[in-house]
């Protein structure tokens, strides 16, 4: 990738207008504008020179220019221009697969599926996106219309390009190219392969013109699964992690996300909005609480920060909104001298399952080991199985990671040098139960536990950790024998019988009966296994002992936490390190259910007098919170300088020197 400027404080500014909107730009101030964005200290703001709809908004002969942009308003330079004037950058969108206006007039151009429809919403619904299809002469029309972008506002500070997933399609170009490519249209993966290559090649040719006119200009491709960058990064400059909290994406999927991204090396921001819902919520309003709590995770993970709006089609902007926007982003400028350029001092690293889509599914095995790491406070980055092992001290495969042989070998090498490992559920087996992974302190193959339920009850040695009981385990396992050397920190209790049509008891599981010789944590030197998919559980139960015996394995294994900290279990703390300091972020802002799908922080609750203890690379001079510079009183022992914060007010940056 090459470098490009970024902004700190960035704004996308939507602007998908319908053709039947008939006063576009028609109060539009760019004067006002561009003052409205400084005094928001915003530095820099995407604005549209083409929408959903597939109108134009800048000044050109195209026939998609939007009806009613009057022919004398160049919105877009008008826009660039403004905001330049102030020392703004202006990146431009583009909007990709979805364009209404080259759908209606080139039908054959949408997308086909392979039951004969077009991919688009149906003929009486309620109105939503046609989808084109990116193999056929589409394609020559979009680059057109970025070459003349491109040409007109030489040189452009940067193009996002919007709905850029990989689209199957059956079209006849989809065909023929496959038909030339030897893949079959009838094979859903032969579909799945030529959409991948399809989307490779028009990023690359539109990375190509940018990169012609601007080197240096920034290129982002929108809605591409995450799991991708390993590809999609060569045809990208930067990454930006799109993650409306209530707008489908949730709170956890910036953290789960930005732990991925960052172990790249490329510059990266966060993007969220000021919606109280998803993107052109009109009328919508977050409270600034939930605004500044979204803003403060990326900082605390050195993310630029970005926040979504939609400017009215008259071209103006909601005052109260930007208000908002301004205040928030006035604290992230006082933060900005301990973030900028901070990186991750992760010391875990969660192995990745198989590459997924865009976003995951919740109640899955990401979401529970995401959310039970991050409330066990570890300090951790997100990495697939082929990366470097070597920076991190302890490696955590949950519950399904697949394991060849060359990663077997890898994770050998990562033990003998003094590595910790956890691993859960079918993670190191091959598809009979046995071993992959010889580092398992297992003996023979794995069998299918013949109980969909079944319970553990925790050894002596971790009832500090989880209650002397038996605990249930609400999906099935494996059962294992322990290898020579294995202790079990943990044993399987198994019910009277299994619960069917024959026989029952009670409302729900079957009570426990037996103590058995199947271990449900073994630990053998530096490695632990558990044969139940501990994550999945979490995620899809939210099992507080299932969290409890993977912080007992982690103990067994790895010892100490990097942090420590008597904080609520729903405190978030990352730990970065910049030029020889390192910064504690501790972030606590109660979210509630507000509806189906949509959970919101209203208020900032304030902690007192939180204590904290961190591991550290050397004894600090001297610690303080940012921004203020309160001086902060620390013991310094055993590597740890331990401090106790008087007040986390939603966010808190203690900072060691």
């Amino acid at each position: 990738m090459r470098r490009t400027r970024l902004g700190w404080r960035q704004i996308h500014l939507d602007f998908h207008t319908a053709p039947q909107i008939p006063d576009v730009g028609r109060d539009f101030d760019p004067d006002r504008f561009a003052a409205a964005v400084a005094a928001a200290h915003v530095d820099s703001v995407t604005c549209f020179a083409k929408c959903h709809h597939g109108h134009l908004y800048f000044d050109t002969d195209h026939p998609a220019r939007h009806p009613a942009l009057p022919r004398r308003l160049d919105l877009l330079g008008a826009q660039i221009r403004a905001l330049h004037r102030r020392g703004i950058r202006a990146p431009i969108y583009v909007s990709v697969q979805c364009d209404e206006f080259a759908a209606n007039a080139h039908p054959e151009w949408i997308v086909r599926n392979p039951d004969n429809t077009n991919q688009g919403p149906p003929p009486l619904g309620r109105g939503g996106w046609q989808i084109l299809d990116m193999s056929s002469p589409y394609l020559d029309y979009l680059a057109a219309q970025v070459a003349e972008v491109l040409e007109r506002y030489a040189p452009a500070d940067g193009l996002f390009f919007d709905m850029c997933w990989n689209q199957p399609s059956v079209s006849r170009w989809a065909k023929a190219g496959m038909a030339e490519r030897g893949l079959n249209p009838e094979e859903a993966p032969d579909r799945e392969r030529y959409a991948r290559e399809v989307a490779d090649a028009y990023m690359r040719r539109l990375a190509a013109l940018c990169r012609r006119r601007n080197p240096r200009g920034g290129i982002y491709f929108n809605s591409r699964p995450l799991a991708s960058l390993p590809r999609d990064r060569a045809h990208m400059t930067h990454v930006e992690i799109e993650a409306l909290p209530t707008g489908g994406w949730g709170y956890l999927y910036f953290p789960s996300n930005v732990r991925y991204v960052r172990t790249f090396g490329v510059p990266y921001l966060g993007m969220t909005a000021r919606f109280h819902k998803s993107w052109a919520d009109f009328g919508g309003l977050k409270p600034e609480a939930a605004l500044t709590y979204e803003v403060c995770q990326m900082l605390a993970h050195g993310a630029r920060c970005s926040i979504g709006d939609q400017m009215h089609p008259r071209g103006t902007l909601d005052r109260p909104a930007w208000a908002a926007i301004g205040r928030v982003y006035g604290y992230a400028g006082r933060c900005r001298p301990w973030c900028e350029g901070a990186v991750s001092a992760a010391d875990t690293a969660l192995v990745l399952p198989a590459a997924g889509g865009y976003s995951q599914a919740a109640g899955g095995v990401s979401e529970g080991a995401n959310r039970m790491l991050m409330q066990l406070k570890q300090q951790y980055d997100a990495i697939d199985a082929d990366r470097d092992f070597n920076p991190y001290r302890l490696l955590i495969l949950p519950d399904d990671v697949a394991c060849s042989a060359e990663t077997a070998r890898r994770l050998d090498a990562f033990v003998a040098g003094g590595g910790a490992v956890l691993a859960t559920g079918r993670t190191g087996l091959d598809a009979d139960g046995r071993p992959v992974w010889r580092g398992l302190p297992v003996a023979g193959a794995a069998s299918a536990s013949p109980f969909s339920v079944a319970y553990f009850r925790p050894a002596a040695s971790i009832r500090d950790l989880v209650p002397p009981m038996d605990h249930v385990l609400y999906e099935r396992g494996l059962r294992v024998r322990a290898a020579r050397g294995a202790k079990a920190l943990a044993r399987v209790v198994e019910p009277y019988f299994e619960r069917s049509w024959r026989h029952f008891c009670s409302h729900h599981q079957t009570p426990p009966a037996r103590l058995t010789r199947h271990p449900a944590l073994l630990v053998r030197g530096r490695v632990a296994y558990s044969p139940y998919p501990l994550f999945g559980l979490f995620g899809r139960h939210g099992s507080l002992p299932c969290r409890a015996l993977v912080q007992a394995a982690l103990r067994a294994v790895a010892g100490r936490t990097m942090v420590q900290t008597d904080a609520p279990a729903a405190a978030e703390i990352s730990v970065m390190r910049r030029r020889g300091a390192t910064v504690v972020h501790v972030l606590y802002w109660p979210v509630e259910s507000r509806g189906p799908g949509l959970d919101l922080a209203e208020d900032t609750v304030t902690l007192r007098d939180v204590r904290l203890s961190v591991a550290l690379p050397r004894a600090p001079r001297r610690a303080y919170l940012a921004p203020s510079r309160e001086a902060l009183a620390f013991d310094w022992r055993d590597g740890r300088a331990a401090v106790v914060l008087p007040r986390v007010c939603g966010h808190a940056m203690a900072v060691f020197e």
